[in-house]
């Protein structure tokens, strides 16, 4: 009976390693694992300054955009003057042209009525008509 305990014992050995022997990788892979080191402070200052070159960057776009919003708006209001400017001389050159008695004369008479100036009624009189 000896021998067949010893024998039984070998063929275990054989299939079914030891466990000691199974955890030691284990073991090994996770001594090789390093937690990440604490930064040292002059990569504190490194990460410091590039955040902060990051947020000067940021800001100075921000700031570029803003002001092409306001030349772009300052632009827009040129733009409306320069075309309100032109209406407002077609509208004088209208109104010199305009005969009084005329048909078109008398009616303008009763629209300008409504408005502070006949100039403002012409105006508003050429805009609606597209004429400009």
């Amino acid at each position: 009976m000896d021998s067949l305990d010893k024998l039984l014992n070998e063929l275990k050995a054989e299939y079914h390693p030891a466990k000691p022997a199974a955890s030691q990788p284990q073991k090994t892979s996770a001594k090789s694992f390093t937690p990440p080191q604490k930064p040292t402070s002059l990569e504190d200052n490194l990460l410091a300054e590039v955040r902060a070159d990051f947020a000067e960057l940021d800001a100075i776009a921000e700031l570029k955009k803003q002001q092409e919003l306001e030349q772009e708006k300052v632009q827009k209001a040129q733009i409306q003057a320069q075309k309100f400017a032109a209406l407002q001389s077609e509208a004088e050159a209208w109104l010199k042209q305009l005969a009084p008695l005329s048909s078109e004369g008398i009616w303008f008479e009763t629209f300008a009525q409504s408005y502070p100036s006949k100039l403002e009624a012409a105006i508003a009189y050429l805009q609606t008509n597209g004429s400009s």
